[in-house]
């Protein structure tokens, strides 16, 4: 087995230095933990997750694994383990990939500065991966941090979007009945063709349901169901739910997943998870300014009218800039009263720069220097524009005149 980075021997924040546990961050954290052990009952030390990272994307059609296409400059498995690492209560990840793409991994994990990753080498197959994660957490080596779990995520490392609740459902779901699932409605009728390739029967849509990730399970019984598997189910099999049921007689209890939790299979779908991440990031901007002015003062005008357009808006002074940048704001606008006032917007700039926030996603800063209150409605949309459009990282003076 692998470990991650050094220096991550133990739980830690997740991402470059932007969420320390303080201030909102440490009070969404906290209601997180005691959400979780109010509805689901158990430590927050107890619960692990496998992604099995082995693919070779052979239905993307490009040459890269899909797990390693850069979406805006980013691996896409590194948006996957962001997801995961928001989740304060999830202790360890483990990340099951092949041999060949084990330095690859490395290395993302590294500029990416993800924590409580530990890597194993993947199996050639979906289900063979799995296993070899389940068992580094069955393993209790000497001088290894892992510990045995009493439940077990297991999630598809090109899902990026699972959010906390729908992770929440499925382990609260597996401690009361053993296993859970997500689940979808069909999009498509599904078919049962002949030998002769003509239609033999279709099945009633509404009886049926698509099985998504995340899925957990009691680990035991997912860890007993593997042990007893056959190699025919470990080659061709998929379907973790379905093993539990037939090695373990534990019938999965299945919870409604939201729409975004689609799996990045074909090349078109980078196009979309872009576009989703694109959409996401833009909707956070934080106005720096001095809050003492007035209601007058052009940055409540401007605040009222980005508020219009997008869905969370912040005011803040200077000196609050770093809580700010703890709780991953993407977008800034430096409201400054003379031309020749530029050092807030240096400020913000330098502390952008040692989070590391650029990294993660592009950076808009936006520095707009106050003349004609008139002209603010089209700096307005001027501003929304470019948070909207970015497919690089922009750093602009707005003149307001």
């Amino acid at each position: 087995m692998e470990l991650g980075p050094p220096g991550g021997s133990g739980p830690a924040e997740p991402g470059p230095r932007l969420r320390g546990l303080r201030g909102a961050d440490a009070a969404a954290s906290a209601s997180s933990l005691s959400r979780f052990g109010a509805e689901a009952g158990c430590r927050a030390s107890a619960v692990a997750a496998v992604l099995p990272a082995g693919g070779s994307g052979e239905r993307m059609g490009v040459p890269t694994p899909k797990q390693f296409c850069p979406i805006l400059e980013r691996p896409l498995i590194s948006y996957t383990l962001q997801a995961l690492e928001r989740v304060s209560w999830i202790k360890d990840i483990i990340v099951a990939v092949t041999r060949e793409n084990m330095e690859t991994m490395k290395g993302i994990i590294q500029r990416y500065q993800h924590k409580r990753i530990s890597l194993v080498e993947a199996g050639v197959t979906r289900h063979r991966s799995i296993f070899n994660g389940l068992k580094a957490l069955a393993e209790d080596q000497p001088n290894c941090r892992l510990s045995k779990p009493e439940v077990v995520i297991i999630h598809d490392a090109v899902r990026p979007f699972v959010e906390e609740d729908v992770l929440l459902k499925v382990v609260t779901a597996a401690q009361e009945h053993g296993a859970s699932g997500a689940i979808r409605p069909l999009v498509s009728t599904v078919i049962s063709p002949s030998a002769d390739s003509c239609l033999d029967h279709s099945l009633e849509r509404a009886r049926y349901r698509a099985s998504e990730m995340p899925q957990a399970f009691l680990f035991d019984v997912i860890y007993d169901a593997y042990q007893q598997c056959s190699d025919y189910d470990l080659e061709f099999g998929t379907e973790c739910l379905h093993l539990a049921l037939k090695y373990s007689h534990i019938k999965a209890k299945l919870v409604e997943g939201s729409p975004d939790l689609w799996k990045v299979t074909y090349k078109r779908d980078l196009y979309a998870a872009e576009s989703i991440i694109k959409e996401r990031i833009s909707q956070k901007v934080c106005v720096v300014m001095d809050t003492k002015e007035d209601e007058e003062h052009v940055g409540h005008c401007l605040e009222e009218m980005l508020k219009t357009e997008l869905n969370h808006v912040k005011v803040t002074s200077g000196q609050d800039l770093q809580q700010i940048i703890l709780e991953q704001c993407y977008n800034f606008v430096c409201v400054n009263v003379m031309t020749s006032d530029f050092e807030e917007t240096q400020r913000l700039l330098n502390m952008v720069e040692e989070s590391n926030l650029s990294i993660l996603y592009p950076v808009v800063v936006i520095s707009e220097e106050q003349k004609l209150r008139e002209s603010l409605r089209q700096g307005t949309t001027i501003i929304s524009a470019l948070i909207k459009e970015r497919n690089s990282g922009l750093i602009g003076q707005l003149l307001v005149a």
